[in-house]
């Protein structure tokens, strides 16, 4: 009787091979749900560090007659994340994407951050003697559509943390998928594996009305490959 017990207990080859076989079917759910959730939490950490820094650019720009601080473009010896230091009490932390790759050398950089303002709006374009070409939407209140103006965007990990890269170059950005992404990081928030054009992700976009929205990589890539530059108030597009 209890030999039988034992044999009944038991588990024959085809029973422990569909068992491994659902482990694996399981685990193959698991994995990419377990990232995706990882991923999204990463992306909306990200965006609260965005808004906070647009909050930080308005109360800025309240006590500065509406305008907005300047870059390095402009000559600017710090950077634009540090002027906004007496406005946003855990600057040091809302400056760095948590999935920045660069993590461990921005935290030894206080001056340096994940984040990339728009030249449009802050640095305003200038002729060979140095006079204003266009309008200075520095002064933010000029902006005539700010829900659909962009003024920061994350920025791509190959750029170096010094001073001189605060701010993009998106006048170049016009059908240039590969200028936009020298500047910008498109798919900084993914998950898998980086794709060659960079179109597997997604990146959040800080807005002049201070709210910030996600959008896919390729949506961005079919924009700008349309003509649209992106970074222009919608106006002058």
């Amino acid at each position: 009787m209890q030999q039988f017990c034992n044999k009944q207990a038991g588990f024959n080859l085809i029973e422990l091979l569909a068992v491994i076989a659902i482990i694996g079917i399981l685990m193959a759910i698991l994995i990419p749900v377990a990232s995706n959730v990882r991923a999204a939490a990463y992306q909306s950490q990200c965006a609260s560090n965005m808004r906070q820094i647009g909050m930080g650019l308005r109360l800025y720009a309240d006590e500065n007659d509406g305008w907005l601080p300047s870059t390095a473009h402009l000559g600017r010896e710090d950077s634009w994340i540090l002027a906004l230091r007496p406005y946003l009490d855990d600057v040091d932390e809302i400056r760095i994407c948590p999935v920045d790759p660069r993590i461990d050398e921005m935290r030894r950089r206080p001056e340096s951050t994940s984040y990339i303002v728009n030249d449009i709006i802050f640095t305003p374009e200038f002729d060979d003697f140095f006079r204003p070409v266009g309008e200075d939407f520095r002064q933010i209140d000029r902006l005539q559509n700010p829900s659909g103006t962009k003024l920061a965007f994350i920025q791509n990990e190959r750029r170096g943390l010094n001073i001189a890269n605060d701010h993009t170059h998106a006048r170049l950005w016009r059908n240039n998928w590969g200028a936009f992404t020298h500047d910008v990081a498109p798919d900084r928030h993914r998950a898998g594996s980086q794709s060659s054009d960079r179109t597997h992700g997604r990146s959040n976009y800080l807005y002049a009305d201070g709210h910030v929205s996600s959008i896919n990589a390729q949506e961005i890539k079919n924009r700008i490959e349309s003509g649209e530059n992106i970074a222009f108030p919608p106006e002058l597009r």
